[in-house]
């Protein structure tokens, strides 16, 4: 395993969090999984909560973090699984559990787990969106943590369903989501600065182990 850039050694997490989402207790392991590539995100659009599904590489992707599951979380079968009910999630949660030698099937949704909103932005490129939208771009640039898109949301209404949703979660877990989810959890579970939670990039075939306030990824 390979501890993160963003590793937050002694942070007190409760301290850092935003807007009033609150952390989890510790003491307990979460494995966050981005599902695998499509072709949007080749193209560089926006999916939100449109359903895309898994290219042929994110079908790969799929199958290599269950073989890294295998070496952090054994035995597998004692962990829950819960993933967002987006057909590229659920299609990277059936591959890796099959990969683990678990019923492909044999897992929980929950919509809070589902990618932040982009509403009408939704479909197209940042490219484009500077085009059509210049204004409202530059100002979700200076401020991209609160910006709300038209009609979708923001990482503090984000970040309020994931901390809710993580809180429900019975014991150690395996979440498979999305790039959006990941950044709220990470600045909620383990005090990550909003300024670099709504920039980081989220790897696509790795996994990202949060626990007692910190995190690390393994690839």
């Amino acid at each position: 395993m390979s501890t993160a850039p963003g590793d937050t050694a002694g942070m007190d997490p409760a301290r850092r969090t935003e807007e009033g989402a609150a952390p989890p207790p510790g003491g307990r392991r979460l494995f966050l999984v981005r599902h695998g590539e499509t072709d949007w995100n080749v193209a560089g659009r926006l999916q939100g909560r449109r359903d895309v599904p898994l290219n042929a590489l994110g079908r790969i992707q799929a199958g290599s973090v269950g073989r890294v599951l295998h070496r952090l979380a054994r035995p597998p079968h004692t962990l829950s699984f819960v993933c967002s009910p987006l057909v590229r999630a659920t299609e990277t949660m059936r591959i890796l559990r099959t990969s683990l030698d678990l019923p492909a099937h044999d897992f929980a949704t929950d919509i809070r787990f589902a990618e932040l909103s982009f509403g009408r932005w939704e479909g197209q490129t940042w490219p484009e969106l500077r085009r059509r939208n210049y204004d409202a771009v530059r100002k979700r640039d200076r401020d991209p943590w609160h910006f709300t898109p038209p009609e979708g949301e923001n990482y503090v209404q984000l970040s309020h369903r994931v901390a809710a949703a993580i809180n429900e979660l019975p014991g150690d877990a395996v979440v498979v989501t999305h790039g959006g989810v990941i950044r709220a959890a990470l600045h909620v579970l383990a005090g990550m600065p909003v300024a670099e939670a709504s920039g980081l990039p989220v790897r696509q075939g790795a996994v990202y182990v949060v626990s007692g306030g910190r995190f690390a990824v393994a690839d």
